[in-house]
């Protein structure tokens, strides 16, 4: 299983900009409960979605130069950005069902 990877602002582009499948971003706190609420919903989403959708967790407090480019001010916030482009926004915490439903649509096909 497949678990978030950690990124900074030194290795956003690298990660997420330049992945070769969706990345789904996840802009969090040590003192946001909501951010602690989610995780191990990511986690299980990350997981999931192995091969198919990456899942980055960047802290906002040790890393502001990238949340400052996107204008984030509420945690979570999570973006799902796809060729390097932002495509979806959520902010806040939601229910598993709610995340798939928004990176779904995204997603390459599966191949079998």
């Amino acid at each position: 299983m497949t678990s978030p990877v950690t990124v900074t602002d030194a290795t956003y582009d690298a990660e997420v900009l330049k992945s070769d499948v969706p990345v789904l971003v996840d802009f969090w706190a040590d003192w946001c409960p909501p951010c602690k609420m989610i995780a191990p919903v990511l986690d299980q989403i990350a997981g999931e979605l192995d091969g198919r959708l990456k899942i980055a967790k960047i802290n906002y407090d040790e890393n502001p130069e990238t949340p400052g480019e996107y204008g984030v001010l509420g945690l979570p916030t999570l973006l799902l950005i796809k060729n390097g482009e932002v495509v979806e926004q959520v902010t806040g915490a939601k229910p598993k069902r709610a995340f798939l439903k928004i990176i779904e649509p995204h997603l390459d096909p599966v191949r079998g």
